[in-house]
């Protein structure tokens, strides 16, 4: 179900073998419009005013046919052909509160440098600071590379056409990309193109978690260990537990620091805790194992690092490495192909790799294949900007979901404990990579509704939220707070 991430030429594919089937263009640029008029809808209010530039080609066209889909809506509609000729009528346009401008002038097929013209035309658009919905690719960019043809429009949203273009992935492209969105449903054929890196799509989890079946216990759905919480860093052990509470595992216990063990305790109830010692026995005991939210203090003893290194390598346990637990973990392949999951922010990622993070993030895919490798062809979940979910080989997963508001301390923790509690699951634990995928799906879901709801949310509401959100919901809707 998840979408291959495709170049252009694969794209052009794509559309002749949709030609080829009978089916005619004109329809796909019929359903396009539809896409973007509801997406368009979705943003905006009743009697806002949206504009819609519109260029000479398909892209253009896929833009005008957006209009008859806003309803109760004040359109206006500029047809572009001459940019030094009409960019006095897009001021005059915007000289009046927009609500949302639909950019429909340059689609993927733009592949040379823009004239001064176009230049100066989509540079006074982006002065205007209008909020923008860009059709298939933002005007001016490279679809295929991500940089700019001299000059590209900046948009909120773009809302490509079939499955995701891979320059629009590109770290380079998000300023100009905004949040990336897929109408997919505009009438193609199967993609033919087949591709390694992949664009999760909430109906990849369709029936998953599988419904639990009436006469089972807490025993059914697996023991978690949590090792997690240092002097002045204790918030990290609870938060933890809290996002592992929230994928519903049989139980967990929490181990923490013995000089943080009273503020951890009665901030948990359900949680098991204790303090952690040297003499702690965990590789028989429980079905899955976190290691290393909050774990930053000087406090920390030397057991702890070398007790993580010998699970890692010894255990056949399943283990979910995170934050300064990383820095522990050998370069060596666990027992028996034991799963093992490390989940770096670039800044980590980095240094796992000894590289830097403008590295990390100029090949994103390269790096997390990279970390896999040198770390036992462990699960990587490389998170940031559309976080990474994969190994050494195999498909990388992109995810779909979030937003910049993620970006508060704690909201790691929490990924990583419902990563976790869902490991622990026996049922859960014979597919990896989805369960992967599901979590670092549902913690950006839960980020998309609060944004949708109000400004100022915390992290302790999107351990509230997280887990909510069903194959069909859509939890994104773009609110007041977040224009």
């Amino acid at each position: 179900m998840s979408l291959p991430v495709i170049n252009v030429e694969q794209m052009r594919e794509w559309e002749r073998a949709t030609w080829a089937s009978g089916q005619t263009e004109d329809e796909v640029i019929r359903r396009v419009g539809a896409c973007v008029g509801r997406r368009a809808l979705e943003l905006t209010r009743p009697g806002e005013r949206v504009v819609i530039l519109a260029g000479k080609g398909h892209n253009g066209e896929d833009a005008r046919c957006a209009r008859e889909h806003l309803a109760a809506r004040s359109v206006d509609v500029l047809e572009v052909g001459d940019p030094a000729a009409d960019i006095s009528k897009l001021e005059a346009l915007l000289s009046t509160p927009v609500a949302l401008v639909i950019d429909g002038l340059f689609g993927i097929g733009l592949n040379r440098p823009l004239s001064p013209e176009w230049v100066a035309f989509i540079e006074r658009l982006n002065d205007q600071r209008a909020r923008v919905l860009a059709v298939d690719v933002p005007s001016g960019l490279d679809a295929d590379s991500g940089q700019s043809q001299g000059a590209a429009v900046r948009a909120a949203v773009t809302l490509t056409v079939g499955a995701p273009k891979v320059g629009l992935l590109q770290s380079h492209a998000c300023p100009f990309v905004g949040r990336l969105e897929v109408a997919s449903d505009v009438g193609l054929v199967p993609c033919p193109a087949t591709s390694d890196v992949k664009w999760i799509v909430p109906e990849d989890f369709k029936g998953f978690p599988p419904l639990r079946e009436v006469a089972t216990h807490k025993g059914s759905y697996g023991h978690l260990a949590i090792l997690a919480g240092s002097l002045g860093f204790h918030g990290a052990a609870v938060m933890s537990a809290k996002g592992a509470q929230r994928a519903q595992p049989g139980l967990i216990t929490l181990y923490t620091l013995e000089s943080v063990y009273y503020v951890v305790a009665p901030q948990l109830q359900s949680v098991m805790v204790s303090p952690w010692r040297p003499s702690a026995k965990l590789t028989a005991l429980y079905d899955a194992v976190l290691i290393g939210p909050g774990l930053a203090a000087t406090d920390v003893p030397d057991q702890l690092k070398m007790f993580t290194r010998h699970l890692w390598r010894d255990s056949e346990t399943p283990m979910v490495v995170d934050a300064s637990a990383l820095d522990w973990v050998p370069l060596e392949t666990p027992r028996r192909n034991a799963v093992r999951v490390i989940t770096p922010h670039p800044g980590e990622a980095a240094r796992m790799v000894r590289g830097t993070s403008e590295q990390v993030q100029t090949n994103r895919v390269a790096a997390l294949r990279n970390i896999s490798q040198r770390f036992g062809n462990s699960w990587v979940v490389l998170k940031g900007h559309q976080t990474l979910v994969g190994r050494s080989t195999g498909d990388v997963l992109v995810n779909s979901s979030g937003n910049p508001h993620l970006a508060q301390g704690g909201s790691g923790d929490v990924l990583s404990g419902f990563i976790t509690g869902l490991l622990a699951q026996p049922a859960l634990q014979e597919d990896p990579l989805r369960a992967l995928a599901y979590a670092v799906w549902q913690h950006g879901a839960a980020a998309d509704r609060l944004q949708s709801m109000r400004a100022g949310w915390v992290i302790e509401d999107l351990i509230v939220e997280l887990g909510r959100f069903k194959p069909g919901e859509q939890p994104f809707e773009l609110s007041d707070s977040a224009r």
